[in-house]
C-alpha cells in the first residue's frame, strides 16, 4: 500500500501505552455513524479521544447481510493496516466481537453491554442465541473484556478473571439538574401534571410497556393526573436532560438490561427513580433518595409510583453519580487497555 509506512519503536507496547498519548485504538462498532444507536459507546470515544487517547472508530454497517459483511470485513482490515493500533476495542459482542477477534491480530477489549449476552424474547429469539453464542465464542480470542454490569460478567462462560465490570459513564456537563419549572417550560408540559417518563426505545417488548402502562393504571387509584411519557429512541441527546428534569419520576420495568444509561442520567439530573431489579439498577439506586426497588407485580409498582410522586421531591442523584462520569470512566477504561498490551512485551 503506497505511501502507508508503519511507524516503528524500539520500546515493547507497554511503554509505548505508558502515557496515555501513545495510545492508538480503533473503535468498532455496529449501526451507522449517523445513528442514535451506542450513543454510549459514541461517548466513550469521545471522552478518550479528550483524555489523550488516539482513537478511530469503525461502523458495521450491516450485522446481517453476507455481502454487506465480507465487505465490512475487508474494509475493516484496510483501515487497521492504515492506522496500525495498539489494540481494537470492540463495542459490543454478537457480529461486532467476532468480526473483530477474526479480523485483528493485535490486543482485543470487547465490552458486553447488555442484550449481547442477556437472553432476548419474541420472534428474534433464534437470532438472539446465535448472537450470544457468537459473543462468547469471540470471547476466547479477547486479551481483555468489560461488562457494565456483574450480572453481565456472571454469564460468561469462560475468562472471567480478565473481565472488568465497567459501567458506561455520564456526560455530567449535559445531564445535571435545572429547574423543572424552566424545563417544563420548554417541553411545553402543564406545571401541575405528575409525568412519568419510561424509555421504551427500539423495543417496546423488551422494555416491557405492557407492565409499565398497567402500573400508571394502578398508581392513578392513588394519585390522579399522572401521564406517562413514552420515548421511542427518536429523542436527541440534547433533548433527553430537559425530558428528565422536567419530569417526577422515570419507571424502568425492562426484562434485561446491562447498565441501562437512561437510569444513570435520570439519577444525574436528581429525578427519582422507580424500578424492578434489572441489570445493575439495584447498585446504582442504593444511596439515591427518593427512588424504589419494587417487584414485578403492576399494583406493587403502581403504589411505589404514587409514593414518588406524592412527595413530589428531587433526589440526591447528582452527588451520587460523580464517580461515574465519563472522566471517571475513561481513567478505567484506559486501565483496562493497558492490562491489555501488558503481555506484549
Amino acid at each position: 500500500m503506497s505511501g502507508i509506512v508503519p511507524a516503528v519503536s524500539m520500546m515493547c507496547p507497554q511503554e509505548q501505552v505508558s502515557s496515555s498519548k501513545a495510545l492508538r485504538v480503533c473503535h468498532v462498532l455496529p449501526g451507522p455513524a449517523d445513528s442514535s444507536n451506542m450513543i454510549f459507546a459514541k461517548n466513550q470515544i469521545l471522552a478518550l479521544s479528550e483524555a489523550g487517547v488516539e482513537c478511530r472508530s469503525v461502523f458495521l454497517q450491516s450485522r446481517t447481510s453476507p455481502v454487506v459483511l465480507v465487505r465490512e470485513i475487508v474494509r475493516l482490515r484496510r483501515e487497521l493496516v492504515q492506522f496500525h493500533p495498539h489494540l481494537v476495542h470492540a463495542h459490543y459482542g454478537t457480529v461486532t466481537a467476532a468480526v473483530c477477534a477474526l479480523v485483528s491480530r493485535c490486543p482485543l477489549v470487547i465490552t458486553y453491554r447488555g442484550s449481547d449476552l442477556n437472553p432476548g424474547p419474541g420472534l428474534f429469539s433464534l437470532r438472539s442465541a446465535v448472537g450470544r453464542l457468537l459473543s462468547q465464542c469471540a470471547a476466547l480470542r479477547a486479551s481483555r473484556m468489560m461488562c457494565v454490569s456483574t450480572q453481565l460478567k456472571n454469564r460468561l462462560w469462560w475468562k472471567k478473571r480478565f473481565v472488568a465490570v465497567v459501567p458506561g459513564g455520564v456526560d455530567l456537563q449535559r445531564f445535571r439538574p435545572m429547574a423543572k419549572a424552566a424545563a417544563r417550560l420548554r417541553m411545553g408540559w402543564k406545571s401541575k401534571e405528575k409525568v412519568v417518563i419510561f424509555n421504551a426505545g427500539f423495543d417496546a417488548t423488551r422494555k416491557r410497556l405492557d407492565l409499565a402502562e398497567a402500573a400508571i393504571g394502578m398508581a392513578r387509584r392513588w394519585c390522579d393526573d399522572i401521564r406517562l411519557e413514552v420515548l421511542d429512541g427518536s429523542e436527541t441527546q440534547e433533548q433527553i436532560p430537559f425530558y428528565l428534569n422536567a419530569a417526577d419520576c422515570l419507571l424502568m420495568t425492562s426484562d434485561w438490561e446491562g447498565s441501562p444509561n437512561m437510569v444513570k442520567e435520570a439519577i444525574a439530573c436528581n429525578l427519582p427513580v422507580v424500578s424492578v431489579d434489572v441489570g445493575d439498577v439495584k447498585e446504582r439506586l442504593a444511596h439515591v433518595r427518593p427512588s424504589k426497588i419494587v417487584g414485578r407485580d403492576p399494583v406493587e409498582i403502581g403504589k411505589a409510583l404514587a409514593d414518588i410522586l406524592l412527595q413530589a421531591e428531587r433526589s440526591n442523584g447528582y452527588e451520587v453519580i460523580q464517580d461515574l462520569s465519563s472522566e471517571r470512566v475513561a481513567e478505567r477504561v484506559m486501565a483496562v487497555y493497558r492490562e491489555a498490551v501488558r503481555n506484549m512485551c
